[in-house]
């Protein structure tokens, strides 16, 4: 029994097919144009051709033209390269669509060339034929090319029309020349041809992506003085070109003149505010943005919850960002590994690392494979938190384990830190060297953290061999390698080194940063080098940098150990006149250095002015304020700061404690020290709590007359 024809095949035909019949069948085809009904149509011309029947001319031009405008460019070229060997000669239509086949290749030179076949065979190339091939020099970003070829248009017979300004405009855009651009909707009116929404469009989101957005607000103003109603599009570009540069209120005005205009904005125009704010830490109003979509129909989808649960982790509000992840999965929105990937490094951040495992246990229950970003996270709580035996042993699970992701080469820099930082570099080494076994090169990071590494161990010869491999290995060293190896130096004291490590970074292409001015600073003031530090100190606006609370706070520092009070007034004068606002290191260092040197009074004034910016004193204050009393003989002003201690119940360690019972043995104060009560050792703890520490006092003193609750 004979098996029935291959559905397909049945339209093929025979060998003594008509011509007329194959075109019949081919125009058939042509009128459903679908993928079916073009690859059979296809197949069609193949066979009639090679049988001798080849289709007439202007079907196989048509069937060129139909499989173009379909975007089956493929199949369009196997038609003209047959009908070429065929000697079938092509229409206009079917050149056109050629044109169109090998711009969407890529392939602009076969492109030019079909415009000489044009020409040879009497067709002149119209304004369409000019824009696709303005459109391929647009999108392979030869933008030179580009604008020669515009110009030459009307020469070569086809005067630019709206297409082609909208063409080169978009082009110019994405080669960042914008202000080209703008000038081309200046040449548009000059011309008389007439810009429409997409011409406006272009421009707007060209300016936006570069940040101009207050020219593109220029633009949309332009383009309603010429009649242009904005649509949704319109709307999303600017505001979100608005979240961009920062001006959110902007962006949400621009919603309400949408919204009032009837306009439902779409998931995109949400995402940007959305992302916007809370990247800004502008969660609350982020947060009345989602519920606004909810209210208006539109779902918020995973970018959005993500965005919010981003900026939540980054104002460290955990707690929240936990809720905001129920609640993505309550409204049936799968988070994706980016979202439990932000958790999980927000959560180690924060140190809770217990509950970013089980993120990661969540993860994997709903079958999200966790990546090297993920495990990078762990990893960097594990080693933040002291926890480097359990990094370890994660690490280990990622290397030897197929399960696991491969580690990169952040994931050997974190554990690395993690190890110097626990003063284990030997094991800190080893993981470099089974880094190099991997193949997997390090980078800036990983030297800088074996040089820093190095340096806090103590290891100066194998730090000074880290710096000459930097070199050799042709990297840069950056801010954090000259930052570490000042600091390295200074603490180790070998300020000769420091002082060179500075010079040469000034006179490199990386500048000197704030901190390492400060460093060099404070260790000159240490030595009593207060005239070098002094000159490094005006040398910092030289840098143009600024000098900051800390810089000051060393100066002062080393200007009152000079015992300069004159210079350390100046020195409080223009951190003030800079707006700078003194911190607790300012007033404590004042007060030690005031005290030490006798300015009783000073010391006192400073300490009332402590008090009253909001800052709470610790011990080593009032240590400093009571060795003063001592000095000075002021049996009030140690009462008194016996009190303001019991008041605010200050944590007391030994060195204050020693200096209280120096206070109490002064023969001013008049007090019998043999019934001083021994309630030091009745706590294992060295610190102790003020108020515990003047109850007894007051029970074995009550002229003390101390006022403890």
């Amino acid at each position: 029994m004979r098996s029935p024809p291959l559905r397909g095949l049945s339209s093929l035909p025979s060998p003594s097919a008509s011509r007329a019949s194959v075109n019949s069948q081919l125009r058939s085809l042509l009128e459903k144009p679908n993928p079916r009904e073009f690859t059979e149509a296809v197949s069609l011309f193949h066979l009639s051709v090679d049988s001798g029947s080849p289709p007439y001319p202007s079907t196989s031009s048509s069937l060129v033209d139909a499989l173009v405008r379909s975007k089956h460019y493929g199949l369009a070229l196997s038609v003209y390269t047959k009908m070429a060997r065929s000697s079938i000669p092509p229409s206009f239509s079917a050149l056109r669509g050629l044109v169109e086949c090998y711009v969407s290749a890529n392939n602009m030179g076969l492109a030019f060339c079909v415009i000489g076949l044009m020409l040879r065979r009497g067709f002149s190339a119209n304004a369409y034929v000019m824009n696709v091939l303005l459109n391929g020099l647009c999108k392979n970003t030869v933008i030179e090319e580009a604008i020669g070829f515009f110009r030459r248009m009307e020469g070569n017979g086809a005067s630019p029309d709206l297409v082609s300004y909208n063409t080169m405009m978009k082009g110019l855009c994405k080669a960042g020349r914008v202000d080209d651009a703008v000038e081309l909707l200046t040449e548009m009116k000059r011309v008389k041809c007439t810009p429409n929404l997409v011409t406006y469009t272009t421009l707007m989101d060209g300016l936006c992506k570069l940040g101009k957005v207050e020219r593109a607000l220029e633009i949309l103003r332009d383009m309603k003085d010429q009649g242009i109603d904005a649509d949704v599009v319109v709307y999303g570009t600017l505001i979100n070109g608005l979240c961009f540069v920062g001006n959110f209120d902007g962006g949400k005005e621009l919603l309400d003149e949408m919204v009032d205009k009837g306009m439902l904005p779409n998931v995109v125009v949400f995402n940007a505010l959305v992302h916007g704010l809370s990247k800004r830490g502008r969660f609350e109003e982020a947060q009345l943005l989602l519920h606004t979509m909810i209210e208006r129909g539109i779902p918020p989808d995973v970018y959005i919850y993500t965005c919010l649960i981003d900026g939540l982790c980054k104002m460290g509000n955990m707690k929240k960002a936990m809720a905001m992840l129920n609640v993505m999965v309550e409204k049936g929105e799968e988070p994706n590994s980016v979202t439990y990937n932000i958790l999980i490094h927000g959560l180690c951040k924060e140190g809770l690392i217990d509950d970013a495992f089980r993120i990661f246990g969540l993860m994997t229950e709903r079958r999200k494979k966790p990546d090297v970003v993920t495990y990078n996270g762990l990893l960097m709580g594990l080693c933040n938190n002291g926890r480097v035996d359990e990094a370890i042993h994660l690490f280990n699970l990622m290397v030897n384990d197929g399960d696991y992701a491969e580690p990169d080469v952040q994931t050997f820099n974190m554990l690395m830190n993690g190890l110097f930082k626990e003063g284990r570099p030997g094991h800190a080494v080893k993981i470099y060297h089974q880094m190099g076994k991997s193949g997997i090169p390090g980078n800036m990071v990983t030297y800088n953290t074996l040089l820093s590494g190095y340096l806090r161990a103590g290891r100066i010869n194998e730090a000074i061999q880290v710096w000459k491999i930097i070199h050799e290995l042709g990297f840069e060293p950056n801010s954090v390698t000259y930052t570490s190896f000042i600091d390295g130096m200074c603490k180790m004291g070998m300020m000769n080194i420091a002082k060179g490590i500075f010079v040469k970074l000034r006179a490199s292409k990386t500048s000197p940063l704030l901190v390492d001015f400060n460093t060099i600073m404070a260790f000159l003031c240490k030595e009593s080098s207060l005239e070098q530090a002094n000159r490094l100190f005006r040398e910092i606006r030289i840098a143009d940098l600024q000098p900051d609370i800390a810089s000051f706070n060393i100066m002062i520092d080393g200007t009152l150990k000079a015992g300069d009070v004159q210079g350390t007034r100046a020195l409080i004068s223009e951190m003030l006149d800079m707006g700078l606002v003194p911190d607790m290191l300012t007033f404590s260092t004042l007060i030690n250095r005031l005290s030490k040197h006798g300015q009783w009074d000073d010391a006192k004034l400073v300490y009332e002015r402590m008090v009253s910016s909001g800052f709470q004193p610790d011990s080593a204050v009032y240590d400093a304020l009571l060795k003063g009393c001592i000095s000075s003989r002021d049996k009030d002003g140690i009462i008194y700061f016996f009190q303001q201690m019991a008041d605010k119940d200050v944590v007391i360690d030994s060195k204050i404690t020693s200096t209280i019972f120096t206070c109490m043995c002064q023969d001013f104060l008049d007090l019998d020290v043999k019934d001083l009560p021994d309630f030091v050792q009745e706590r294992s703890s060295p610190d102790i709590q003020c108020a515990e520490f003047f109850r007894k006092l007051r029970q074995s003193y009550p002229s003390l007359g101390l006022n403890v609750t």
